[in-house]
């Protein structure tokens, strides 16, 4: 994409508002250098218009003759800064009177105010990186956790869209010996080898698929992985929840049913994300507040990706058969969910009687104390193993962005059809529509193809400042 500089000038807050140590105030534009020279006194005398790219001053910012504040001067020309125009950010004190009559003094100079992720879009306009990169900015301020922050870097630093941009290069080279065949219609010749042109477009759906069966992981660990922890009442729900939090999170009592509605908190474990919900213990009850926390109990478990199912050790020994009651309920009703069978309170039993207690719960089930913290570890590497960090460990890429996924599934399907169409002898002609719709999808991935509204939707999510 060809540099589009901006002849206006814009200006925003780069660091949260509110009061702080410093503030970073950012502009971009043609003329920002000059406009900023006018307001600035440097304190060795220099002129901001004559000095190189990629230097600091130190000096004064005036408003006329009254002093606003000691500032630094981070100065970058273009096309060498972060929006590929002529950038400038002015580091002042965090009170917030400064940072506004900062930010009013070079509005009342020419400036406007910048638009969310105003900073970004001109970025992505002036070819400084693609658009799903740009997302990835986003993404990357949004992180709370190692993998979320991890997937991030990968992305920003171009690696998903490196291996789109490969796949749509290799597809466009065969569309074009396909468009080129259409000229040639009446002489019937190819010059588009078939069976190369076959196996590039296996090639391109197995990758497809890899990226579009990555997502499942990428989006829980982008978005946090939601456990809920479910069980009869008075199995130390609650308990297990605050020894996982750290913190006296859920009343926990002897009484059973204390826990009337859902409670959610987060963590991050082995650098993913986790949000764990403490659910209402699930029994009969004639309570109408406590059978509407058992039923949205129920629909927790239905929204979580996986299910800690917790049995009281004292009481399964007693009565092991109407917890294997439960625990088959629970696996009917979700076929499809992780659940992990966790024997809670090993500490009020003899560890002679473990063995044979395990002959009769499913093989992966977990003993441990949420109470004195016996077996927690084994429970987060058994978590960080059912979310299938492998592939975020390896370094491969995973789809975290709803969009990406929805595009990737559109272009599989096109290259679909045109497996199919080769397979019953299709024209080139017909064979080159359905090119051209799987080279638009894998073109709205990285921005090769976009409208103002496609950027309106993803830059008006950016916070004000990038």
């Amino acid at each position: 994409m060809g540099s589009v500089y901006h002849t206006d000038s814009i200006i925003a807050l780069a660091t949260p508002s509110g009061t702080g140590a410093i503030a970073l105030i950012r502009l971009s534009g043609e003329n920002v250098i000059g406009l900023v020279d006018g307001c600035f006194k440097s304190v060795r005398g220099k002129q901001l218009s004559e000095q190189k790219s990629h230097t600091i001053h130190l000096g004064h910012i005036m408003d006329g003759e009254t002093f606003l504040d000691e500032v630094l001067i981070s100065l970058f020309r273009r096309p060498n800064s972060y929006t590929g125009e002529n950038v400038v950010e002015i580091s002042c004190h965090g009170s917030t009177y400064i940072q506004q009559q900062i930010i009013q003094l070079f509005l009342r100079h020419g400036c406007r105010m910048a638009k969310a992720g105003e900073f970004t879009q001109r970025a992505f306009l002036n070819g400084k990186m693609d658009l799903s990169q740009a997302e990835a900015v986003a993404d990357l301020i949004a992180s709370e956790n190692e993998g979320a922050h991890t997937l991030s870097i990968q992305q920003m630093r171009g690696g998903f869209s490196n291996e789109i941009k490969q796949l749509r290069e290799e597809l466009l080279n065969f569309a074009s010996l396909l468009e080129l065949e259409l000229d040639f219609s009446e002489e019937d010749v190819e010059f588009a080898d078939r069976k190369q042109f076959q196996e590039l477009l296996q090639h391109i759906q197995n990758t497809l698929k890899h990226l579009i069966d990555s997502f499942a992981v990428g989006n829980v660990i982008k978005n946090g992985i939601p456990v809920a922890i479910v069980g009869e009442p008075n199995v130390g729900k609650s308990t297990l929840l605050n020894a996982l939090l750290n913190e006296e999170r859920a009343i926990v009592s002897e009484m059973a049913g204390t826990t009337r509605d859902t409670i959610e908190d987060e963590i991050a474990l082995g650098g993913i994300g986790f949000r764990f919900i403490d659910t209402a213990g699930i029994r009969e009850t004639q309570d109408v507040v406590e059978g509407i926390g058992i039923q949205r109990t129920f629909e927790k478990m239905n929204q979580a990706s996986l299910v800690i199912f917790l049995i009281d050790a004292q009481e399964f020994q007693v009565s092991s058969s109407k917890f294997q009651a439960q625990f088959k309920i629970t696996t009917d009703k979700y076929p499809e969910k992780q659940i992990l069978t966790v024997l809670n309170k090993i500490d009020t039993i003899n560890e002679s009687k473990w063995e044979g207690l395990r002959s009769t719960l499913p093989p992966t089930t977990l003993f441990l104390s949420a109470k004195t913290g016996q077996g927690m570890d084994e429970l987060t590497k058994e978590l960080l193993k059912l979310v299938n960090t492998g592939a975020l460990q390896n370094n491969e890429t995973i789809v975290t962005n709803t969009r990406h996924y929805n595009a990737l599934l559109k272009s599989l399907e096109e290259i679909q059809k045109v497996i199919s169409g080769m397979a019953n002898g299709l024209t080139a002609d017909l064979l080159a529509i359905d090119v051209r719709e799987a080279l638009y999808h894998l073109g709205e991935i990285t921005g090769e193809v976009t409208n103002d509204e496609l950027l309106g939707n993803i830059f008006s999510n950016f916070c004000i400042g990038k």
